[in-house]
């Protein structure tokens, strides 16, 4: 099954876990990256523009925060 999104998060943040459950509800395979642990990943972010986790990230959009609008469209 090819990753559909990419998750940028960090430890002990409720709406990862919240997007986590999400993804796994509608069976959309996902990547999780601690944005605590990979500093390129931080940048990454950062130059999206995004401060607040989770960043989720697809082949045609990324947003931020707990956003199940768009985790409905996958």
């Amino acid at each position: 099954m090819d990753i559909v999104a990419t998750v940028y998060s960090k430890p002990n943040c409720a709406q990862c876990t919240a997007t986590y459950c999400a993804l796994g509800k509608k069976d959309i395979n996902y990547k999780s990256v601690h944005i605590s642990q990979d500093q390129d990943a931080l940048e990454f972010v950062r130059f999206l523009g995004y401060s607040q986790a989770p960043i989720v990230v697809t082949n045609s959009d990324h947003s931020s925060g707990f956003r199940p609008d768009k985790i409905n469209c996958l």
